[in-house]
């Protein structure tokens, strides 16, 4: 199937040659119930984890419907302000995981005045929102906010998916802003995964009874599509965390990271068809044919200091749908930390690899 492979299937086939066939299959057997034996004793430990998320929200200082705007500035609240925008699948809280390992508590400490958007979970008027409601409605009103209280015009700083909203906000505000970063943002679709693309967007025919009945995509559907992207990675993961000590850090922040994960939120039911039928099956945005309120989101037009940090090992967003992005804003820079697409944010390393030099191009960003 593979030619590349040739050589290698004709050593393993003269190597079969001499293998005794029975024990070879109670070889396999023997190690396929060992797998399963510590996939089923990692998970068990998990569940039985003491491990409990604890940090209480800063204050909320906008809201509207299931949105809402955390400010995570401290009390001075005179720094640099950012308007932080995650993803509208996932809780925003991975940002702010643990007391070790949050990037808007670390911002603020660093002297800036970070505002999480915090979208919640769709409610009654939500589940009808497409993604002009989200960017032209919402977000927009939260970057009012901040406007209307910040002493200086904002950086925007967008995550995942939030980084193509932040996107799509930068082009129609770009007067009130002082600059983008795009975090692990995904721009085209195809690049080097059309297969994987289309086979998300088949997945909507067999969920649209699903958006018809519910209004939403539920979590679970969008769990199995993000595990049929890389299916052995539950049991990869499980099995390393079977033999780490339960008492340790280690296991403590896999659980953190394995809570916020199972703690998701369902999306509304015309932003999933935008995004698993134009995004992942047509590629609207590397297309061009992506649209706003009726306007195209061209990240050819922006001028503002923009930075795009892809990383180098992400599976999620492959570094090549993020690239194209960078690619396609004016004078825009980049920087490619060896990191995935969650650890780039909530890992031992982030601090070094990500949030350290992010934090650098945003003071730079700071008005004399």
């Amino acid at each position: 199937m593979n030619p590349a492979l040739g050589e290698t299937a004709a050593t393993f086939r003269a190597d079969l040659e001499n293998v005794e066939l029975d024990a070879m299959a109670r070889a396999v057997e023997g190690a396929a119930r060992g797998r399963m034996r510590d996939l089923i004793a990692g998970i068990q430990v998990y569940r039985a984890h003491p491990f409990r998320r604890t940090l209480p929200d800063p204050p909320e200082v906008w809201s509207e419907g299931s949105s809402r705007l955390l400010d995570y500035g401290g009390p001075e609240g005179r720094g640099m302000p950012l308007l932080i925008v995650p993803s509208l699948i996932n809780r925003a809280y991975i940002l702010d995981l643990t007391e070790r390992t949050s990037l808007l508590r670390w911002l603020g400490a660093e002297g800036f005045r970070p505002f999480l958007v915090d979208w919640g979970r769709p409610g009654p008027e939500e589940r009808c929102f497409a993604l002009t409601d989200y960017i032209a409605g919402r977000l927009e009103r939260a970057l009012d906010w901040v406007l209307a209280t910040a002493v200086r015009p904002p950086l925007v700083v967008g995550y995942c998916m939030g980084g193509l909203l932040a996107l799509a906000l930068a082009l129609r505000r770009q007067s009130d802003l002082a600059g983008l970063a795009l975090l692990a943002t995904p721009w085209d679709f195809h690049a080097g995964q059309v297969a994987q693309g289309r086979f998300v967007a088949a997945s909507l025919t067999s969920f649209s009874p699903l958006l018809e009945a519910l209004g939403e995509l539920p979590v679970d559907a969008i769990q199995g599509l993000f595990a049929a992207l890389d299916p052995q990675l539950v049991i990869r993961k499980f099995l390393a965390f079977s033999r780490l000590d339960p008492g340790g850090a280690k296991a403590a922040a896999f659980v953190a990271l394995e809570d916020w994960l199972n703690d998701g939120v369902p999306l509304a039911a015309p932003v999933a068809r935008e995004c698993l039928a134009g995004w992942y099956g047509e590629n609207t945005t590397a297309q061009g044919r992506w649209r706003v309120a009726g306007r195209a989101v061209a990240p050819g037009a922006l001028d503002l200091p923009t930075l795009c940090l892809i990383p180098g090992q992400d599976r999620i967003v492959p570094p090549g749908s993020a690239a194209a992005l960078a690619a396609a804003i004016p004078g825009a820079e980049s920087l490619t930390p060896a990191a995935g697409h969650i650890g780039m944010v909530a890992s031992a390393r982030a601090p070094k690899q990500v949030w350290r030099p992010l934090a650098h191009w945003l003071a730079a960003r700071q008005p004399g």
